[in-house]
Formats: C-alpha cells, sequence, structure tokens
C-alpha cells in the first residue's frame, strides 16, 4: 500500500464517530470522583514516511523528571493560555520537545480524548510530517527520540494487557512493546484506540 493510501485510510478510520477512552477502561471496578475537573492537553501522533514505511515518532521521557520518568510518550502536553485549542498545544509542544516545526504537520484527523489518571482529558492529534526536519530533543525533558513501524501499533495482534500494584491494588493497562521500547498506560491506550478503527 503506498503512503498515500494509508493516510487517507487513516483519515476516513478518524472521521468516525466513536467514543473516548480511559486509564481506567481495564479497570471498571475504579469508583472516580464524581464533578472531578479535567484539565484540557493535546499530544501530537506524528507519522512520516521512513526507511519504506510508515513510522511513528515517540518520545522517551528524561529519567530525571519527577512525573513519568522514562516512559514512552507521544510529544505533548497541556493546554497553555495562549494556546487557540488543543492541536496548537500539540504542535507546539512537539516544536518544543522533539524541534518538529508546526508547517511540517499536515494534521489527518483526531481521536476522541482520552481521560488519565493525572486528570486531564488528552486529545490525540494524528499529522503526517510532509518534510525532513532536524530532531532536536529537549533538553532535561526528552531523554530520546525513536521511531516505531505504524504497522506494528496499527495491528492489534501486538497489543496485550498486563497489571500491576497501584495505590495498593491490582491495576491493569494496556501495553504494545516494540524492540527495547516499553509502551504502556496512556500511550498505548491511544494507540490502540486508532488501531482499533483501521482494518485488521
Amino acid at each position: 500500500m503506498q503512503v498515500t493510501d494509508t493516510i487517507d485510510m487513516i483519515r476516513r478510520a478518524l472521521s468516525q464517530p466513536g467514543r473516548g477512552s480511559s486509564d481506567f477502561d481495564l479497570n471498571p471496578d475504579i469508583q472516580l470522583p464524581e464533578g472531578r475537573k479535567l484539565r484540557p492537553a493535546g499530544v501530537l501522533v506524528p507519522l512520516l514516511w521512513g526507511q519504506g514505511v510508515l513510522r511513528l515518532i515517540l518520545t522517551k521521557r528524561s529519567s530525571a523528571l519527577k512525573h513519568h520518568p522514562g516512559q514512552i510518550s507521544f510529544p505533548g502536553g497541556k493546554v497553555e493560555p495562549g494556546d487557540k485549542d488543543v492541536v496548537e498545544a500539540a504542535l507546539r509542544e512537539a516544536h518544543e520537545e522533539v524541534g518538529l516545526p508546526p508547517n511540517h504537520v499536515e494534521i489527518i484527523g483526531q481521536l476522541p480524548a482520552h481521560e488519565t489518571v493525572t486528570s486531564f482529558s488528552v486529545t490525540p492529534i494524528v499529522g503526517f510530517i510532509r518534510q525532513d526536519f532536524d530532531v532536536i530533543a529537549e533538553v532535561g525533558e526528552v531523554e530520546e527520540v525513536f521511531t516505531v513501524p505504524f504497522e506494528h501499533v496499527s495491528n492489534l495482534a501486538q497489543y496485550s494487557q498486563q497489571g500491576r500494584i497501584w495505590q495498593g491494588r491490582m491495576r491493569m493497562y494496556e501495553t504494545v512493546p516494540f524492540g527495547p521500547y516499553y509502551i504502556w498506560g496512556a500511550t498505548a491506550r491511544m494507540l490502540r484506540a486508532l488501531a482499533e478503527r483501521l482494518p485488521q
């Protein structure tokens, strides 16, 4: 399949209605507090053509960070007062974290928001990078920038659920590991939400 055909397929999939996802999807027994306030955030799901295939850019967070050290994530973050919307927040953060110029990105679509255990409502913005750029990892925030074949993360057979003790109880979470990279939690759950929309 040509890259344009794949992008068109993703665009069609994203145009279909669907429900949002959550860090709590696999843990229905957890009672969420009523009236909780979620902070809006946007992450970029950046796709590019490389090594003869469509690939996804991901980051490994610095091990020195207070929150989620060493975890695999999308470039992105909370909506700041100067941001017009979640799309602008995702593009701004991608520029800051990996050096991706916003005008290099063609927005393909977006997934419904994902609720995190840290009280964010995260909207995944899927974009195709139309031209090469120099990757510059944000000092102190990003330990590594790497790519994964999109074929891997769009294949539901690559996903599995695992569990660990969190706040005194077993918590289940999504995983889609690739080589040395353990992709799990919210990042894996949002990727699965995308994969579920695509032909298998």
